[in-house]
């Protein structure tokens, strides 16, 4: 794939299905931080913007997930709920016990500890009730949009208005959720296990970094490409 130094990382993650890994290999926000230039975002990130041209060529390749921008949006919003809400959940349920033991043993040594659980306590909290209303509020009437456009009939009005509403405020969610994972990362030395770790404690500091890596992943597919999607959509339905 040909990059341009002022392409936005949000154009290059759209372009190319498997950019993603890339990016999130070399430390660049291509969710929440998408508008950045190519260049400015590399800068950002301390990447060599050549290495990262050379690896994203190759993702091309190598690539497996399908092109979400030619799906449709009733296959883009099925597949976040099955693989991304589905994983969020349950490692939230899995993590915050872990979380807490890991405090009880450890907090004494490195009270940074109890600041990640506070920090992830609130992450999840918001998470949870963030996804229960996409689940079932946005995405269905996402999906209403797309089939009133396919047999030419008027949807039915939803009880927030314009989709651009919840949209708004989905967006504002995932940059509190961006906030808070860039927190943690800072606070963990960028998921760095000190040297008395025990195994709980490894585990979580990897658990944290699949979960940072999964939820960036997430909130580009609503951010870059569904959210945008539903708006166009809705201009044309009604």
């Amino acid at each position: 794939m040909t990059v341009q130094e002022n392409q936005t990382v949000r154009e290059i993650a759209i372009s190319n299905p498997g950019a993603a890994r890339t990016l999130e290999k070399f430390g660049i926000d291509y969710c929440c931080g998408g508008e950045k230039s190519f260049a400015e975002a590399c800068s950002s990130a301390k990447a060599n913007m050549e290495q990262v041209v050379a690896e994203l060529e190759r993702s091309q390749t190598e690539v497996e997930e399908p092109d979400w921008q030619k799906a449709t949006l009733a296959e883009l919003a099925g597949f976040i709920v099955s693989k991304h809400h589905v994983f969020t959940g349950e490692e939230i349920a899995r993590l915050l016990p872990l979380i807490a033991k890991v405090v009880g043993v450890h907090a004494q040594n490195h009270p940074e500890l109890r600041e990640i659980q506070e920090l992830f306590r609130g992450l999840a909290d918001e998470l949870t009730m963030h996804m229960m209303k996409e689940e079932r509020m946005l995405f269905p009437h996402i999906v209403q949009l797309e089939e009133a456009k396919r047999t030419g009939r008027r949807p039915a009005p939803a009880m927030f208005g314009s989709v651009q509403n919840p949209v708004r405020m989905m967006m504002l969610q995932h940059d509190s959720a961006g906030d808070a994972l860039r927190k943690i990362r800072e606070i963990t030395g960028g998921y760095a296990v000190p040297a008395d770790a025990c195994v709980s404690y490894q585990t979580l500091y990897g658990a944290l970094l699949e979960f940072e890596a999964d939820l960036h992943q997430h909130i580009h597919l609503e951010n870059n490409i569904l959210f945008p999607r539903a708006v166009e959509l809705e201009s044309e339905t009604f």
